[in-house]
């Protein structure tokens, strides 16, 4: 009985990771219509030259991104030597989300003519409310689990700063992003509406899905550290709590994974090249 109650309880803790995957397909379609709307309506002069800048800017932060992955793995190399090598994929994969969410941030205002009264459109338009929740969700309990870790004595203080600092900086540049579009007003030029609702929602999901990613595979392998030491404990009875723990950091993981797998999607910047109506 009691092995059919973890069994039960671990299916039940995965779910969540199916949803988020369900959720982040789904956006898909946000990401198509989006899209189908810059391709259907040429835009302006002011709106193509918008693309074009945009494109730039994003390319080129995150190549620092990279870059700056790049001088974590020497840095390590340094300070470690040959142990650094656990290092070196996480420094690199810290480095690009960082570059993408930083990229998203600090985006060039559009210069063009906006819509006067300034009109905004609401953040369900841009995003859906539950993969942005869950995206804070996963930032706060990566924190909850490292600052638990850490009171412990399962995670040393460095690695817990590191742990905790990481996520919660990366997540203020998301928010940070999330306010920009959200509070920039629409074009005033009909023709550049697709273009500016496009970028704004591939801002959105962009952040969303790189804080999410940056969260969510920290928070597997700590619940996973701290469902596998709960286990080696003795204990009288059935004790679901290191189950729970295990079934966590895996739901976690995999969750994170499939998320970086629907961020790749969205990296290809937002383009025009003729209109699909075109004779």
């Amino acid at each position: 009985m009691g092995r059919l109650i973890a069994v039960v309880l671990f299916i039940a803790v995965m779910v969540p990771a199916g949803l988020l995957a369900r959720g982040w397909a789904r956006a898909a379609d946000r990401r198509a219509v989006a899209g189908g709307g810059v391709e259907l309506v040429p835009p302006s002069e002011a709106g193509a030259a918008v693309l074009a800048r945009q494109a730039r800017h994003g390319r080129r932060v995150r190549q620092l991104g990279f870059g700056l992955g790049l001088v974590a793995v020497i840095a390590s190399v340094v300070l470690f030597a040959e142990a650094s090598v656990f290092l070196w994929l996480p420094a690199l994969v810290v480095g690009l989300l960082a570059g993408v969410v930083l990229a998203e941030a600090t985006r060039p205002r559009p210069r063009w003519a906006v819509s006067s009264p300034a009109r905004r459109p609401r953040r369900s338009e841009q995003v859906s409310p539950w993969l942005l929740w869950a995206m804070r969700a996963a930032v706060l309990g990566e924190v909850l689990a490292a600052g638990a870790l850490w009171r412990s004595g399962d995670l040393d203080g460095p690695v817990a700063a590191v742990a905790v600092g990481v996520p919660v900086v990366v997540w203020l540049l998301a928010e940070t992003a999330l306010l920009r579009v959200l509070v920039r007003p629409l074009p005033a030029e009909g023709a550049d509406v697709p273009v500016d609702e496009a970028l704004r929602t591939w801002t959105a999901h962009l952040v969303t899905a790189a804080v999410s990613v940056l969260a969510l595979l920290p928070l597997g392998v700590l619940l996973l550290v701290a469902g596998l030491g709960l286990g080696d404990r003795p204990t009288d009875g059935i004790d679901l709590l290191p189950v729970a723990l295990v079934a966590g950091g895996f739901s976690a993981l995999t969750a994170g994974l499939a998320v970086a797998v629907f961020l790749f999607t969205w990296l290809k910047p937002v383009r025009h090249t003729e209109p699909a109506l075109a004779g």
